[in-house]
């Protein structure tokens, strides 16, 4: 096809709502636009006057998905800001509850908006009815990591118990004991999710784009790091993101898109693959030589078997820290500390990609200024140069398959739109 349009008026299986508008004039792209209608939420001003210990209970409900990583962005940039350093205890807690949230919405992705592409279904209300077993597969693994992080952080979606320097409450540790055991019990139903995957057609398509992760020496960094760069191979520490990340207002959405050295970047499973893939657990390697991705894989439409590999990592991981606190045994501690003028900066990695939390607090410890770069504002500008170097490729065929992959592009990045909305423009006249 030479001359052809595109506009579909809402990408389906994604979260939140995003638009495709295409214009090809004899087999050249006039209008490539990635269009992100949603009202903006300015949650960054709501922060503003807030108290040390309310903010990250405030984050939290920035999204239901990445609920835990908000939180724990939240505080770790309070902690920054008020010269905190938490407990190994606190620390350990707050990785575990990030592998639950790492596992839950990775499962939701791949089963649930992802899968259906691969098994010709549109949804997965019929593949309910057609595969039956795999959607309580899913429910499973989805309900096991949901129940770690109600554990961990008081309650399945918004925790409660995390706060700053340390929990409010601490987990049973028969609750630990219990969820070791169903994590082992899980092993089965993963090797399914495994061979399920395996069998997917993914498209194949390459470009080389530039990757960006936390990235740790002792560990496939989630909690902690510093900011790696896969073009430049430096790092930087979370406090100075803002020389690497840069955003930027575009007309065509409400949120911004970014860029680092000049370019567009990804950040997410792949990303953090690439660069830290070494460091993964021996199970999840395997599982990766399964799937047939390794470092570095320039195909975006692998997310999802990287995401795979993670929530197989992520599961050893949780084993592992439930069996160092069970060993070490769990004790409430002191989270006191003095308030004071500060401005700190929090970065972890949320399923989606690397999140910062920036705050300045004034002397009484109340938020004066808040930035919150979300990853799927720093993914959405590399998703259209994604679709500008794969749509010359596919335009000898239908317009229908063209539009199915690019909406399948889309949603192979897992994009949390709502999250990334910030920007709004006002025209008086």
């Amino acid at each position: 096809m030479h001359d052809f349009s595109i506009n579909t008026s809402n990408i389906t299986r994604v979260e939140g709502h995003g638009r495709i508008k295409i214009n090809v004039k004899e087999g050249k792209i006039e209008e490539l636009l990635l269009q992100i209608p949603e009202s903006p939420r300015f949650f960054e001003v709501m922060f503003r006057g807030r108290p040390h210990h309310e903010v990250s209970l405030l984050a939290t409900r920035i999204c239901g998905i990445c609920a835990v990583g908000h939180c724990t962005c939240s505080l770790r940039a309070t902690e920054a800001a008020l010269g905190i350093v938490p407990s190994e205890q606190t620390v350990l807690l707050r990785k575990l509850n990030l592998h639950g949230e790492i596992i839950q919405s990775h499962i939701l992705h791949v089963y649930f908006l992802v899968a259906p592409d691969f098994l010709g279904v549109p949804s997965v209300i019929p593949l309910a009815e057609s595969k039956p077993e795999v959607v309580k597969r899913a429910l499973r693994l989805k309900k096991l990591a949901n129940d770690l992080c109600c554990a961990i952080g008081g309650r399945h979606i918004h925790p409660i118990a995390a706060t700053v320097n340390g929990f409010t409450q601490l987990p049973p540790e028969q609750s630990l004991r219990d969820l070791h055991l169903r994590l082992e019990q899980a092993d089965e139903d993963m090797e399914a999710t495994v061979e399920l995957v395996r069998k997917f057609k993914i498209p194949s398509f390459q470009r080389r784009t530039e990757y960006l992760s936390l990235k740790h020496p002792g560990e496939y960094a989630f909690y902690e790091g510093d900011i790696f760069s896969s073009e430049s191979g430096e790092s930087l520490p979370p406090g100075k993101y803002r020389q690497l990340v840069k955003e930027r207002v575009v007309p065509h959405s409400t949120a911004k898109h970014a860029s680092a050295n000049a370019q567009t970047f990804m950040v997410g499973a792949l990303a953090r693959f690439n660069n830290n893939h070494r460091q993964l657990r021996h199970k999840a390697k395997a599982v990766a030589k399964n799937l047939g991705l390794s470092a570095p894989c320039h195909n975006p439409f692998m997310i999802s078997v990287a995401q795979l590999v993670e929530v197989v990592h992520c599961m050893e991981e949780a084993k592992s820290i439930i069996e160092h606190l069970l060993a070490r045994g769990l004790k409430q501690e002191e989270r006191g500390y003095p308030l004071r003028e500060g401005r700190g900066v929090g970065a972890v990695e949320v399923p989606r990609g690397t999140l910062y939390h920036e705050y300045a607090y004034d002397e009484q410890g109340n938020v004066t200024q808040a930035n919150c770069v979300i990853p799927t504002g720093q993914n959405l500008a590399n998703i259209e140069a994604d679709m500008r170097a794969l749509v010359p490729q596919i335009m000898d065929r239908s317009e229908q398959e063209i539009t199915s992959l690019l909406e399948m592009l889309v949603r192979a990045y897992d994009p949390c739109i709502s999250c990334a909305t910030h920007f709004l423009r006002v025209e008086l006249v």
